[in-house]
């Protein structure tokens, strides 16, 4: 009669278990070995390193950013006989802050052919407070719809004060037109690259101060012991 083979399940897994060990053990040596490198690393590294991956991060932001267009138009107010320069002065700062009002807005939107949000969103005024002159700026993707949204609210606006010229005595004209922009107004790649570069850097500067200094992480080291003064010889017998 011929005994049947038996196989034995327990070396597999004796293999397995003994393979488990080795793992964390080279994960520890991996990372003893990145410690040493990290250390080997000359002081100024992080502000290198900070320098470098801001500059990268901004020029990709700049390369990627949509640049932007901005348009300027002029109005100007202009007091009639019955009023005086001093007046048209005050109403010029009055229709500069009721030129992003609703009312005004709402009729510039069929002029600009853009929505009443994109104006809000988009147009921005400005005041002198030396000259009766309101400034319409506008902001866009699109240098042609910058020029327009800019036109559109100075022309609203100059409708808005015709109608209440014979209360207010002074009349809104416009001063100069917004043309075309032929340059983008956002910042360009070179300077987002640089923009980047200096809180990288800034970043790194901070981190190098706060890096732990040499010593402290080696405290294995013991400082030299300086041997102490060697007692003077007696020789009060020798006088």
């Amino acid at each position: 009669m011929t005994e049947p083979l038996t196989q034995s399940p327990a070396e597999p897994a004796a293999r397995d278990e003994a393979d488990q060990p080795a793992r964390p053990g080279r994960a520890l040596i991996a990372l003893h070995r990145v410690q040493r490198r990290l250390r080997s690393l000359p002081p100024w590294s992080p502000l290198a390193a900070g320098v470098l991956a801001g500059g990268l991060l901004g020029a990709g932001y700049g390369l990627v950013a949509t640049p932007q267009y901005t348009a300027t138009s002029y109005v100007v107010a202009v007091p009639s006989d019955k009023s005086d320069p001093a007046s048209a002065l005050g109403f010029a700062q009055a229709y500069g802050r009721v030129a992003t009002q609703l009312a005004v807005l709402g009729d510039a939107q069929m002029l600009a052919g853009v929505p009443v949000a994109t104006l809000e969103e988009s147009v921005r005024t400005a005041t002198s407070p030396d000259a009766p002159m309101v400034s319409v700026t506008a902001t866009s993707a699109r240098p042609d719809e910058a020029a327009d949204m800019a036109n559109a609210v100075a022309r609203a606006l100059t409708r808005h004060a015709d109608a209440a010229a014979d209360d207010t005595h002074v009349e809104l004209r416009q001063f100069a037109r917004a043309t075309e922009p032929t340059e983008a107004s956002s910042a360009s790649v070179a300077v987002t690259g640089l923009v980047g570069a200096s809180a990288g850097g800034l970043l790194g500067g901070l981190a190098l101060l706060v890096r732990p200094r040499r010593a402290a992480r080696e405290p294995d080291r013991t400082t030299a012991a300086v041997p102490g003064p060697a007692p003077a010889a007696d020789v009060r017998g020798q006088l």
